[in-house]
């Protein structure tokens, strides 16, 4: 059994944050890179921003394997999800909310190639104008920083159930 974080813990490996700290739990991305930029995150590139773009099909088009993270609003998330994302362009990659599925496949385009892909989806409750988690985000990022370094089983050959987790 392997950690999640084991999984991406090399050189050739990315950990990408999704969102925004100043809409309180839309910062669980973020929240989640820098407890690894403390310590654990092993020899992993560690990246935040606001959103996916193209251009970073490029990026991961370099990567062996990427976990995204990600803030939810998703009611059937608990406190958080793994998917395995696949390839699939939607109209998402013409908005400013561009999907995983999206740049995955917009990578397998133009790199001809994708890496491993993670998607942890981390339950939040609160989105207004604020720095800082609400406390159900807060116990939400800590159950899965706990699960990413646990040597739960990990889907590695086969993927996860897909579906709309953001």
């Amino acid at each position: 059994m392997t950690a999640l974080l084991d999984l991406v813990g090399e050189a050739d490996c990315l950990v990408y944050g999704i969102g925004n700290e100043g809409r309180e739990d839309d910062g669980l991305g973020w929240a989640f890179v820098e407890d690894l930029e403390r310590g654990g995150a092993g020899q992993a590139q560690l990246l935040r921003r606001y959103q996916l773009a193209l251009e970073d099909a490029d990026l991961i088009g370099r990567m062996r394997r990427v976990l995204f993270v990600d803030s939810t609003k998703d009611p059937v998330v608990p406190s958080y999800a793994v998917t395995r994302p696949k390839p699939r362009l939607d109209f998402t990659f013409t908005s400013h909310a561009l999907s995983v599925p999206a740049l995955l496949a917009t990578c397998r385009i133009c790199c001809e190639r994708t890496p491993e892909v993670w998607l942890l989806a981390i339950r939040g409750y609160q989105w207004d104008l604020k720095v800082g988690l609400s406390a159900g985000a807060g116990r939400n990022l800590d159950a899965a920083l706990t699960f990413a370094r646990s040597p739960d089983p990990i889907p590695t050959s086969h993927p996860a159930p897909t579906g709309g987790v953001r």
